[in-house]
Protein backbone atom coordinates (compact mmCIF):
# COMPACT_ATOMS: atom_id res chain seq x y z
CA UNK A 1 0.00 0.00 0.00
CA UNK A 2 1.46 3.43 -0.91
CA UNK A 3 2.46 5.66 2.07
CA UNK A 4 -0.28 8.17 1.21
CA UNK A 5 -2.93 5.44 1.28
CA UNK A 6 -1.61 4.22 4.63
CA UNK A 7 -2.02 7.74 5.98
CA UNK A 8 -5.64 7.81 4.82
CA UNK A 9 -6.30 4.43 6.46
CA UNK A 10 -5.41 5.87 9.85
CA UNK A 11 -7.82 8.74 9.38
CA UNK A 12 -5.06 11.32 8.87
CA UNK A 13 -5.32 13.64 5.91
CA UNK A 14 -2.36 13.76 3.50
CA UNK A 15 0.05 16.61 4.15
CA UNK A 16 1.69 18.55 1.40
CA UNK A 17 3.70 21.72 1.61
CA UNK A 18 0.86 23.46 3.45
CA UNK A 19 -1.05 22.41 6.52
CA UNK A 20 -4.31 20.50 6.19
CA UNK A 21 -6.96 18.93 8.37
CA UNK A 22 -5.13 16.18 10.32
CA UNK A 23 -8.12 13.84 10.29
CA UNK A 24 -11.12 12.84 12.38
CA UNK A 25 -9.34 10.21 14.45
CA UNK A 26 -6.60 12.58 15.70
CA UNK A 27 -9.32 15.18 16.36
CA UNK A 28 -11.32 12.70 18.45
CA UNK A 29 -8.23 11.69 20.42
CA UNK A 30 -7.31 15.31 21.09
CA UNK A 31 -10.81 16.15 22.25
CA UNK A 32 -10.76 13.21 24.68
CA UNK A 33 -7.28 14.12 25.98
CA UNK A 34 -8.14 17.77 26.56
CA UNK A 35 -11.44 16.94 28.28
CA UNK A 36 -9.80 14.32 30.54
CA UNK A 37 -6.93 16.67 31.41
CA UNK A 38 -9.35 19.48 32.26
CA UNK A 39 -11.45 17.18 34.44
CA UNK A 40 -8.35 15.88 36.24
CA UNK A 41 -7.10 19.43 36.74
CA UNK A 42 -10.32 20.67 38.29
CA UNK A 43 -10.77 17.50 40.34
CA UNK A 44 -7.32 17.84 41.90
CA UNK A 45 -7.91 21.54 42.53
CA UNK A 46 -11.22 20.78 44.17
CA UNK A 47 -9.89 18.13 46.58
CA UNK A 48 -6.66 19.87 47.58
CA UNK A 49 -8.11 23.01 49.07
CA UNK A 50 -6.27 24.01 52.23
CA UNK A 51 -7.34 25.85 55.37
CA UNK A 52 -8.53 29.44 55.06
CA UNK A 53 -6.22 30.70 57.82
CA UNK A 54 -3.13 29.18 56.19
CA UNK A 55 -4.14 30.48 52.77
CA UNK A 56 -4.70 33.98 54.15
CA UNK A 57 -1.35 33.93 55.95
CA UNK A 58 0.43 32.90 52.77
CA UNK A 59 -1.42 35.61 50.87
CA UNK A 60 -0.33 38.30 53.32
CA UNK A 61 3.26 37.13 52.94
CA UNK A 62 2.95 37.57 49.17
CA UNK A 63 1.45 41.03 49.68
CA UNK A 64 4.44 41.94 51.88
CA UNK A 65 6.78 40.77 49.12
CA UNK A 66 4.81 42.85 46.61
CA UNK A 67 5.13 45.94 48.80
CA UNK A 68 8.87 45.34 49.15
CA UNK A 69 9.48 45.17 45.39
CA UNK A 70 6.91 47.79 44.37
CA UNK A 71 4.22 45.55 42.88
CA UNK A 72 1.41 46.19 45.36
CA UNK A 73 -1.05 47.84 42.97
CA UNK A 74 -4.25 45.83 43.49
CA UNK A 75 -6.16 48.68 45.14
CA UNK A 76 -5.07 51.17 42.47
CA UNK A 77 -6.14 48.84 39.64
CA UNK A 78 -9.57 48.10 41.09
CA UNK A 79 -10.10 51.78 41.87
CA UNK A 80 -9.86 52.38 38.14
CA UNK A 81 -13.12 50.46 37.57
CA UNK A 82 -14.86 50.86 40.93
CA UNK A 83 -17.20 53.69 39.94
CA UNK A 84 -17.89 52.63 36.36
CA UNK A 85 -20.35 49.77 35.93
CA UNK A 86 -19.33 49.35 32.28
CA UNK A 87 -15.71 48.75 33.23
CA UNK A 88 -16.72 46.37 36.02
CA UNK A 89 -18.83 44.40 33.54
CA UNK A 90 -15.97 44.39 31.03
CA UNK A 91 -13.51 43.09 33.63
CA UNK A 92 -15.96 40.36 34.67
CA UNK A 93 -16.60 39.33 31.07
CA UNK A 94 -12.88 39.16 30.29
CA UNK A 95 -12.28 37.07 33.41
CA UNK A 96 -15.19 34.70 32.76
CA UNK A 97 -15.53 34.44 28.99
CA UNK A 98 -11.98 35.34 28.01
CA UNK A 99 -10.47 32.23 29.59
CA UNK A 100 -11.85 28.72 28.98
CA UNK A 101 -14.11 29.66 26.04
CA UNK A 102 -11.19 31.43 24.34
CA UNK A 103 -8.80 28.56 25.09
CA UNK A 104 -11.23 25.98 23.70
CA UNK A 105 -11.94 27.89 20.49
CA UNK A 106 -8.23 28.62 20.01
CA UNK A 107 -7.29 24.96 20.43
CA UNK A 108 -9.84 23.93 17.80
CA UNK A 109 -8.68 26.68 15.41
CA UNK A 110 -5.02 25.75 15.86
CA UNK A 111 -5.70 22.04 15.42
CA UNK A 112 -7.43 22.72 12.11
CA UNK A 113 -5.01 25.38 10.86
CA UNK A 114 -1.63 24.62 12.45
CA UNK A 115 -1.60 21.20 14.15
CA UNK A 116 2.16 21.45 14.78
CA UNK A 117 1.59 24.60 16.85
CA UNK A 118 -1.46 23.05 18.49
CA UNK A 119 0.62 20.05 19.63
CA UNK A 120 3.20 22.23 21.38
CA UNK A 121 0.48 24.40 22.99
CA UNK A 122 -1.46 21.36 24.21
CA UNK A 123 1.59 19.92 25.93
CA UNK A 124 2.56 23.32 27.33
CA UNK A 125 -0.90 23.63 28.89
CA UNK A 126 -0.61 20.13 30.36
CA UNK A 127 2.88 20.75 31.80
CA UNK A 128 2.20 24.22 33.20
CA UNK A 129 -1.11 23.00 34.63
CA UNK A 130 0.73 20.22 36.46
CA UNK A 131 3.29 22.69 37.83
CA UNK A 132 0.47 24.96 38.94
CA UNK A 133 -1.21 22.11 40.80
CA UNK A 134 1.99 21.54 42.79
CA UNK A 135 1.87 25.16 43.91
CA UNK A 136 -1.83 24.94 44.76
CA UNK A 137 -1.23 21.87 46.94
CA UNK A 138 1.94 23.06 48.67
CA UNK A 139 1.28 26.80 48.82
CA UNK A 140 -2.44 27.58 49.19
CA UNK A 141 -2.96 31.31 48.69
CA UNK A 142 -6.26 33.10 49.30
CA UNK A 143 -7.17 35.68 46.63
CA UNK A 144 -7.54 39.37 47.59
CA UNK A 145 -11.33 39.02 47.68
CA UNK A 146 -11.21 36.66 50.69
CA UNK A 147 -10.59 39.32 53.35
CA UNK A 148 -6.90 39.75 52.55
CA UNK A 149 -7.23 43.19 50.95
CA UNK A 150 -10.13 45.60 51.19
CA UNK A 151 -11.37 44.91 47.67
CA UNK A 152 -14.68 43.90 46.07
CA UNK A 153 -15.25 40.47 44.55
CA UNK A 154 -16.79 41.90 41.39
CA UNK A 155 -17.44 38.53 39.74
CA UNK A 156 -19.47 37.11 42.62
CA UNK A 157 -21.21 40.41 43.32
CA UNK A 158 -22.19 41.33 39.78
CA UNK A 159 -22.17 38.07 37.79
CA UNK A 160 -23.30 34.48 38.29
CA UNK A 161 -21.95 33.17 34.97
CA UNK A 162 -18.60 32.10 36.41
CA UNK A 163 -20.17 29.82 38.99
CA UNK A 164 -22.12 28.20 36.17
CA UNK A 165 -19.00 27.62 34.06
CA UNK A 166 -16.96 26.44 37.05
CA UNK A 167 -19.09 24.94 39.85
CA UNK A 168 -17.62 25.47 43.35
CA UNK A 169 -17.11 21.70 43.76
CA UNK A 170 -14.53 21.81 40.96
CA UNK A 171 -12.60 24.87 42.06
CA UNK A 172 -10.06 25.66 44.73
CA UNK A 173 -10.65 29.03 46.33
CA UNK A 174 -7.06 29.12 47.58
CA UNK A 175 -5.30 28.77 44.22
CA UNK A 176 -4.37 32.40 43.62
CA UNK A 177 -0.65 31.81 43.03
CA UNK A 178 0.35 31.38 40.27
CA UNK A 179 -2.37 32.82 38.03
CA UNK A 180 -2.93 30.17 35.39
CA UNK A 181 -5.91 32.26 34.33
CA UNK A 182 -3.27 34.58 32.90
CA UNK A 183 -0.61 31.94 32.19
CA UNK A 184 -2.83 29.81 29.97
CA UNK A 185 -4.01 32.87 28.05
CA UNK A 186 -0.39 33.93 27.57
CA UNK A 187 0.41 30.54 26.03
CA UNK A 188 -2.55 30.83 23.68
CA UNK A 189 -1.52 34.35 22.67
CA UNK A 190 2.06 33.30 21.91
CA UNK A 191 0.89 30.35 19.84
CA UNK A 192 -1.65 32.34 17.82
CA UNK A 193 1.01 34.95 17.07
CA UNK A 194 3.35 32.23 15.79
CA UNK A 195 0.65 30.45 13.79
CA UNK A 196 -0.84 33.40 11.91
CA UNK A 197 0.26 36.41 9.86
CA UNK A 198 -3.24 37.88 9.98
CA UNK A 199 -3.25 41.35 11.55
CA UNK A 200 -6.50 40.74 13.45
CA UNK A 201 -5.30 37.39 14.84
CA UNK A 202 -2.00 38.88 15.93
CA UNK A 203 -3.68 41.87 17.54
CA UNK A 204 -5.93 39.47 19.44
CA UNK A 205 -2.87 37.43 20.45
CA UNK A 206 -1.35 40.50 22.09
CA UNK A 207 -4.44 42.17 23.54
CA UNK A 208 -6.09 39.03 24.95
CA UNK A 209 -3.44 38.10 27.57
CA UNK A 210 -2.94 41.77 28.47
CA UNK A 211 -6.69 42.14 29.07
CA UNK A 212 -6.66 39.01 31.22
CA UNK A 213 -3.73 40.32 33.30
CA UNK A 214 -5.79 43.44 34.00
CA UNK A 215 -9.03 41.55 34.66
CA UNK A 216 -7.67 39.01 37.16
CA UNK A 217 -6.40 41.83 39.37
CA UNK A 218 -9.27 44.29 38.80
CA UNK A 219 -11.82 41.64 39.84
CA UNK A 220 -9.84 40.91 43.07
CA UNK A 221 -9.19 37.30 42.08
CA UNK A 222 -5.40 37.60 41.88
CA UNK A 223 -2.50 39.70 43.08
CA UNK A 224 -0.13 41.41 40.68
CA UNK A 225 2.62 38.96 41.68
CA UNK A 226 0.31 36.08 40.71
CA UNK A 227 0.38 37.32 37.12
CA UNK A 228 4.17 37.24 37.04
CA UNK A 229 4.14 33.80 38.65
CA UNK A 230 1.65 32.58 36.05
CA UNK A 231 3.90 33.87 33.27
CA UNK A 232 6.94 32.04 34.66
CA UNK A 233 5.04 28.77 35.05
CA UNK A 234 3.47 29.06 31.58
CA UNK A 235 6.76 29.85 29.85
CA UNK A 236 8.44 26.99 31.70
CA UNK A 237 5.73 24.67 30.38
CA UNK A 238 6.21 26.04 26.88
CA UNK A 239 9.99 25.59 26.99
CA UNK A 240 9.64 21.99 28.17
CA UNK A 241 7.00 21.29 25.51
CA UNK A 242 9.26 22.61 22.74
CA UNK A 243 12.18 20.60 24.11
CA UNK A 244 10.14 17.39 24.21
CA UNK A 245 8.86 17.94 20.66
CA UNK A 246 12.42 18.36 19.41
CA UNK A 247 13.97 15.46 21.31
CA UNK A 248 11.14 12.92 21.26
CA UNK A 249 9.49 13.80 17.97
CA UNK A 250 5.83 14.38 17.16
CA UNK A 251 2.98 12.24 15.86
CA UNK A 252 2.63 12.33 12.08
CA UNK A 253 -0.36 14.67 12.11
CA UNK A 254 1.56 17.25 14.20
CA UNK A 255 4.73 17.46 12.15
CA UNK A 256 5.61 20.88 10.69
CA UNK A 257 5.12 21.22 6.93
CA UNK A 258 8.19 20.61 4.79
Amino acid sequence: MPPQAQTHSRGVAPRGRGLSFPGWWPLSVQFALVVMAAMAYFLVRGVTEGALETAQANARTLVDVEALIGLKREGFIQAGIDHDHTLVTLANWVYVYGHWPVIFVSLVWLFLRAPDRYYVLRNALFISGAIGLIFFVTLPVAPPRLDVLDLTDTVTRFSDSYRTLQPPAFTNAYAAFPSLHFGFNLLVGITIWQASRNAFARTFAVVMPMAMAWAVVATANHYVIDVFGGAVVALTGLALSVYLARTHGRPEWARPPE
